[in-house]
Parts: structure tokens; sequence; C-alpha cells
């Protein structure tokens, strides 16, 4: 199994491409406006306390406040408000909190008005990305996440990802975290800890403990609300959440975003450094890796899969639904329940991989092929549930019901990856898939390029126009050499939609 990160720099975004096999399975975009990133952690004022919801809405900066819930307030959150007030007025400048006494813990059946009030400050993290018409969702328990660890101030409690499966490995580490661990803060050891010295957790923990310390010097007379800790850049922190011994090849197409993953992945793999490569080709990055067509077949309202079936996808306010259609597939057997079977299992896989791609979050219910059979119901549960395994966000998936639905939820911490696959129809209302372009039009400019003595050029337009334009003979190029005497290379650009296309010079430059 390989596995290949493709990133793209643009001027006020960076997309990342996760492939497996070759195959896209997930898409992130990092924008320079997004100022509240999963992890972030600011100081903020409690705008007011709501008995009725037992929650409290916090000021962090953006449109809409904040929602902190009891539940998310830790049960620490009275010794951290103690630690913000003494830092913030100058009293505590020793941040370690080995000689800082803790309060008592809050009940944990208690009511928010018994802890929080109203402009009071608060060191608040972003666990969900505003959505829609609400705000941010926040937590007041606080998580530092490291390539090994994950920090937890106020805390003295030590414990290891579940998905180590060896109960020796999982003690060696517990007692490695704890002869390091410092005094008043708690350690999760991550899956990727498994096998490693402690040396290397140890050189983990003390540069959470340095970023712990930097953003506790930010506390001193603080500007509400501002910004205290911020997540590493999408790259680093990706790759810090992902990044394995599978992983084959990572390329970049900017400098400067080359050489910082470059010196990370040294810090954190440094046999892995020679997979990091820059994308120095006139072809487009995504479209280099194929990465543009398949984000025009994936995020479309159906999905194509093998064998003829595909996928309906709805969202609606409540879930998404998704209807799974066996297409032409339903000829090419006389068995209807191995028929159902086996499409249903190619749909399994595509699905997981769709969840992953959009980032879908909340309700999913899948309408799979009915089937007769509690074995084979039991085969399609089984691997939905493998085919899901890889995937970081929670989520729990329910037995297929008589009906035939597969109930799944999943976590929603971003807002979902929506991409527009459909274009105005140039020869009608509405929005079509796949609008024919006006090849008159480019004909036209053509003309006045050639009159204006242009030479050696080259169009670019979608590979469905360029194929039309090159097909056939006498093909739409080939009149236009007979009309002109001068040949115009086309070259099929993925990225592109139905009716985009410009000419370059011999240079590669754009001819307006």
């Amino acid at each position: 199994m390989d596995k290949e990160l493709i990133i793209r720099s643009e001027s006020s975004a960076v997309d990342f491409a996760l492939l497996k096999d070759g195959k896209l399975i997930e898409l992130n975009k990092d924008e320079d406006d997004n100022n509240f990133n999963v992890g972030d952690i600011m100081i903020a004022k409690i705008r007011k306390a709501v008995p009725g919801l037992n929650a409290a809405f916090v000021n962090v900066g953006y449109t809409k406040d904040g929602f902190l819930h009891y539940h998310d307030l830790g049960p620490q959150v009275s010794s951290l408000l103690k630690f913000i007030k003494r830092v913030s007025t100058g009293k505590l400048k020793d941040y370690s909190l080995k000689n800082f006494t803790f309060e008592k813990d809050i009940d944990k059946n208690g009511s928010i008005t018994d802890v929080l009030k109203s402009n009071q400050s608060l060191l608040v993290q972003i666990v969900k990305e505003p959505i829609s018409t609400k705000g941010p969702r926040i937590s007041s328990e606080l998580s530092l996440p490291g390539r090994y660890i994950v920090l937890v101030p106020f805390s003295n409690r030590i414990s290891v990802s579940q998905k180590i499966e060896s109960k020796e490995e999982k003690d060696r580490l517990k007692r490695l975290v704890k002869s390091i661990k410092p005094k008043g803060f708690g350690v999760i050891v991550r899956t990727v800890a498994e096998g490693k010295k402690v040396a290397e957790l140890d050189k983990d923990l003390q540069n959470l403990m340095g970023r712990w310390t930097a953003m506790c010097k930010k506390l001193y007379k603080p500007h509400y609300p501002s910004k205290v800790l911020g997540e590493l850049h999408r790259a680093s922190s990706l790759l810090r959440d992902v990044f394995n011994d599978t992983f084959t090849s990572i390329t970049v197409d900017d400098e400067t975003l080359y050489t910082q993953i470059k010196d990370y992945v040294s810090e954190i793999a440094p046999s892995k450094e020679s997979i990091v490569k820059l994308h120095q080709s006139n072809v487009p990055i995504f479209e280099k890796f194929g990465i543009e067509r398949q984000i025009k077949t994936s995020f479309g309202r159906t999905v194509s899969m093998s064998k003829g079936a595909y996928l309906v996808i709805e969202h609606t306010e409540a879930m998404h639904v998704i209807d799974v259609n066996s297409g032409n597939r339903s000829n090419k057997s006389k068995n209807q329940e191995d028929t159902a079977l086996e499409v249903n299992l190619i749909s399994a896989t595509e699905i997981a991989r769709q969840l992953r791609l959009r980032d879908m979050g909340g309700i999913i219910v899948v309408d799979f092929i009915d089937m007769g059979r509690a074995e084979n119901r039991k085969t399609l549960y089984d691997h939905l549930k493998k085919e899901m395994s890889d995937d970081r966000a929670k989520h729990k998936i329910l037995p297929p019901s008589k009906f035939g639905l597969i109930q799944i939820t999943r976590q929603r911490v971003r807002p979902e990856m929506n991409i527009k696959t459909r274009e105005e129809n140039p020869n009608g209302d509405g929005e079509i898939e796949a609008p024919i372009i006006l090849i008159q039009k480019i004909k036209a400019d053509l003309d006045r390029l050639i009159k204006k003595n242009h030479k050696k050029i080259t169009l670019s337009t979608h590979p469905f126009i360029s194929a039309f334009l090159t097909k056939g003979f006498p093909s739409p190029r080939s009149q236009w050499f007979f009309d002109h005497k001068r040949w115009v290379k086309i070259i099929p650009r993925d990225a592109y939609t139905y009716l985009e296309y410009h000419f370059h010079d011999k240079d590669g430059k754009v001819i307006r």
C-alpha cells in the first residue's frame, strides 16, 4: 500500500491531497483567513452563562459566540481560572505547575452558573470550527498534541491509545511516561509511540512544554479575545496525525513550504526525509497526479463506481442520505443475492472514502441494496467497519436494519468539503454537469491573435474540449491549420471548467 501526500500552494490557500494507491481519499484546505482552526487556544471572555442549556456563550472574536457546555469545562476548571488570574496580573511567573496549588474538582453534575460568571477570563480551545450558522464549539479542557504524546495541563492522568493492543507495550509506555511526566500535567500516549524509546518521548514532551511556556507568557495583560497558541500550519499538523512508515512520497509545489516540510519530516522521521520532493514541472501539481480529475468525478451528487454501480448522495438539514444503486450490474448475474452483496461491498468501500474525502459529519443513513441472508448482511457490516478503520474522525456504525439501512454517526469538527461540479448552461437556463463550449468563440479569439502576429500559440482547455478540437478528420484544429497555416498546440487541463480556456505564447505566458 502506497500513501502519497500532494500539497498545492496558492496565494490565499494551501490544498492537501492524500492518495492511497493513487486514489484520492482525503482533501484538506488551509486558508489564510481562517482564524479558528481546530486545536487553537484562545484567551476569551465569558459573555453569559445560560442555566437552561447548562452552558456559556464565550466571546472568541467570531461573529457568533463560542458555545461552551458544562461537560466541556473539564474537572479542573477552577484551577485553570485561578492560574489565568494569577498569570494575567503578573503574580505567577512559574508556568511549570510543580508548585501550583490545585483547586478541588468541580461536581460533574453541577450547574454552569456555579463555576463561571459573566466577563470572566478563560482559556478555551477550538474543538469544532464555525459550521453553517453556528459559532465555534469550544472546551476549557486544554490539550497540546505532539507527535507521540498529548500533553494535558491540570491533570495527573496517564493513558495509552486503545489502538495499541499489546498489554506489555501499554505497560512499558506507561512506565516510561511516568518517569518523565512533569507534575501537574497529564499525558495521553498516541498510537505512533508504539515501540519508541524514552529519549524520543522525552524530546516530544520537552517540545510541548516549550509551547506551553510560550503560550503562558502571552497571558500577561492580554488583549481579549486573542489567539495565544495556534495549531501548527496544516501541513505539519496533518503529517503529525497521519504520517507513518507507509508513506512513499510527499510532493510540494512551493519552495518555502517544501523546506518547512522537509525540516519537519527530518525531525520526526529522519529515515523518510528523502521522500519529500519539490514539484518543478510546468504541469500543475494536482493535474500531474490526476487529482483534479478525481475531484470532478468524486464531488457530484452522483458518484460512479466500478461495474456500473453508483451512489446518490443527498445532504438535508438533519442528515446525509446515501442511496446505493446497482446500475447496469443487475443484468450481469442471474443470482440477485450475489449481485446485491457484490454491489454493496463495492459501495461500502466507496462510502468510507467519500466520508473522509468530503469530511461528512453528523448522521449518515445509507440505503444499501436489500439482502435476504443474515450472513451477507454481517459480511457487509464487517467490511464497512474495516474500510472505516483508518478514518481519524470518531465514528460509530450500527448493524443493518430490517430495511437494509445502515446508520453512521461521524464526528464533525470542520465545515464539510463541498466542491461545485455543475456550471451554467451556455445554451439555456439552469446548470448542467457538462455544457458544450462555443467553439466559435475560441476560433474568433484565435483569428484575432494570429492577426496580431503571435507565433507558436498554445491553447489550454478542459480535456473534453481538447478531445473535441483534436479528434476526427478534419478536426477543428486541422481546419485552423488549413485556414491560417499555423499549428496550434492543445493541452488538456483537468483543473479547468468546461467553459474555461487560455491561449499561451512561446514562453508560456497567457495572451490577453
